[in-house]
Order: C-alpha cells, then sequence, then structure tokens
C-alpha cells in the first residue's frame, strides 16, 4: 500500500455541519475508517477532504424507541454486538457484527460504515501497480469488468455483515443531508451494480437504523462462510427472521450477501409458510431459491458455484437451527 493521500479534515460537532461540509465536493465521511483508509491508500479513492463523525453527540447512541430500537450510525460493530438489545428476536444482529474481521476491527468499525462498505473483487482490490498491469477495470480506472468482459456492468461483490441480518428484520435507515431528512427500508439502500451499489446521494449520511418491534415468538440468526474463521470477508452470509408455531413457519424472511453485486432479500419465500421447517422437501425448497437469486461471480479466489452451494447449505442448516432453538422473547 501507498502512503494517504493529502486531503482537508474537518471534524463537526453536530449533523448540520456535517451535512453542510459533505455537500462539498469532494468529501467523504469517516467514522472507524477500517474500509475507507485502505483505500485511499491503494489509490481507490481520492477525496478532497474527509468529514470526521466521531465528535458528533448521540451518533453513536443504540436506544429503546417506540415500535423498536434504533442504533446510531456511529455505534462501534464490538458495542453493537454487546448490547442487551442485539439478543432473541435480533439474535442476527450481534451474531452479524461479531462476524466480522477481528476484535480490533470491531472496536473502530461502525454500523453506518459496515452498511456501506464498498464492494469487493480480485480485479479492484490491488495495489496501484497492479490495476494499472490489468489496464484498471469497470469499477476503477478502466471500461470492462474482468469478470464479464462482455457485459456493460461491474460484478464486485458486497459482503457486509450486517446488512443481510437488518434487511431481514426488515429495518428502515434515516438519512440527512444539507437538503432533507428522509427515511428508507434499508434493502432500498442498495443497488444491484458493483460499480454503484448505495442508492446515497454524495452528500447523503446514514444517521440511524431503525429495527421494528418483533414478536415474543421470534427469533433470528446470521452465519457466514469465508477462507478463515476470522478476519475475512464473506464468501456468502445468510440471515434469518423466523417465527414457527411448533415446526410451523408462521414468518420467515431471508437475506443474503457475499454473493451478489448488493445484499438482498429472498424472494419466494411465501410459498414455505405454514410448512414444517424440518421438512426436508422445505429445506431442499430453500436451497433451490438460494441457488437460483445468488449470482456469484469470478470476484474471490473461490469458484462461484463453490459460493452458491455454500449459501444454499448456509440456509438451510440455520433455518433448521432455529426452528428447534426455544425463542428468547422480543428485547424492545
Amino acid at each position: 500500500m501507498d502512503r494517504l493521500p493529502s486531503f482537508a479534515l474537518h471534524r463537526p460537532t453536530n449533523l448540520a455541519d456535517a451535512a453542510a461540509w459533505l455537500a462539498a465536493k469532494g468529501a467523504r465521511p469517516l467514522a472507524g475508517g477500517t474500509d475507507l483508509l485502505p483505500n485511499l491508500r491503494r489509490g481507490l479513492d481520492r477525496p478532497q477532504a474527509l468529514v470526521e463523525l466521531a465528535g458528533i453527540a448521540g451518533f453513536d447512541a443504540i436506544e429503546d424507541r417506540a415500535g423498536g430500537i434504533a442504533v446510531g450510525a456511529g455505534a462501534t460493530l464490538a458495542a453493537l454486538a454487546r448490547d442487551r438489545r442485539c439478543s432473541g428476536a435480533y439474535a442476527a444482529i450481534a451474531e452479524a457484527a461479531n462476524a466480522v474481521a477481528a476484535p480490533a476491527h470491531r472496536n473502530a468499525a461502525t454500523v453506518g460504515g459496515n452498511l456501506c462498505q464498498d464492494t469487493r473483487c480480485v480485479f479492484y482490490n490491488q495495489s496501484a501497480w497492479w490495476r494499472a498491469a490489468n489496464a484498471g477495470c469497470l469499477k476503477r480506472g478502466g471500461t470492462v469488468c474482468h469478470v464479464a468482459p462482455q457485459g456493460q456492468r461491474c460484478h464486485a461483490a458486497y459482503s457486509g455483515d450486517l446488512a443481510p441480518a437488518l434487511i431481514a428484520l426488515g429495518a428502515d435507515v434515516e438519512l440527512v443531508s444539507v437538503r432533507a431528512t428522509r427515511r428508507v427500508p434499508l434493502a432500498a439502500l442498495y443497488c444491484d451494480d458493483g460499480a454503484g451499489h448505495l442508492a446515497l446521494a454524495p452528500d447523503e449520511l446514514i444517521v440511524r437504523v431503525l429495527v421494528p418491534d418483533a414478536t415474543p415468538a421470534a427469533r433470528s440468526g446470521y452465519r457466514k462462510a469465508r477462507v478463515r474463521g476470522a478476519i475475512d470477508f464473506a464468501l456468502a452470509g445468510v440471515a434469518i427472521a423466523l417465527v414457527v408455531d411448533g415446526a410451523t413457519i408462521v414468518e420467515l424472511a431471508v437475506a443474503l450477501t457475499g454473493t451478489n453485486a448488493s445484499p438482498f432479500r429472498l424472494e419466494g419465500i411465501d410459498a414455505l409458510l405454514g410448512r414444517d421447517a424440518d421438512d426436508a422437501r422445505v429445506l431442499a425448497e430453500l436451497g433451490k431459491l438460494v441457488t437460483k437469486q445468488a449470482r456469484p461471480m469470478r470476484t474471490t479466489a473461490t469458484a462461484a458455484n463453490h459460493r452458491r452451494q455454500v449459501a444454499a447449505a448456509l440456509a438451510q442448516r440455520l433455518l433448521r437451527e432455529l426452528a428447534v432453538a426455544p425463542p428468547s422473547g422480543a428485547t424492545s
């Protein structure tokens, strides 16, 4: 890696000032920096200014609210993982936060940063000289996606862990800019394009995540596969939110990461409602839904079809585990 490039550093103490600085051309938000700073050192981004968010009061708050819980975008993953609210129905949140990298990373990385994590590809996340030797790529400095040279879109994969857990739980995000404050479903924050995977305006900032109440019978979980048991990004990750009556599926949401250019909620799940979660046919149908909608490409050192099959196996195992686990009750 190279040295960090030169940039101006702004340290606002409130959201209004942060939004004003971000409205300036070429400014980027800085929280934990665990994704942004390595990218700067690889020459993948050269912002004119960074807007440090650590000094904004309440930006890291995790609170009970009417209708659910509110998680500040500045909360660290370590704080989120150990928060009492992230258990029972919301266990997927803590499990996803704990699955990120290593303890040192989780002590610095933030919720907002993890949700906005850049997409990854073996042709993109390289040194500047390596990329130059390949004439760049569609995501950075080139005109061709080396993963799919005949295509017109980037196939870099999104591999953040928190997003699928929060999507499965039906979370919204609150966004702020100098123009307006708006609330959107978290799933709507993402686009299916590795080069432009966030539906955020350049001057918009995630302020908090709003997770709705869950029923006392709900339970959730997150599982990921990676090359090593720590540090590595997800080759495939699956989150499930589930309500069962006995063994019968009453409510079910499944979300994936690591396989596509964006995290996504699995479609076609309604066909499994009213059926037994431990039925081999149900598990087989779930596996087929995953393998059909997961679209991994040659963006990692692991074969694409391997990642697809691993995602299906993770979903099947997690559904089976959650179906027999005793509900802990909603936590808000």
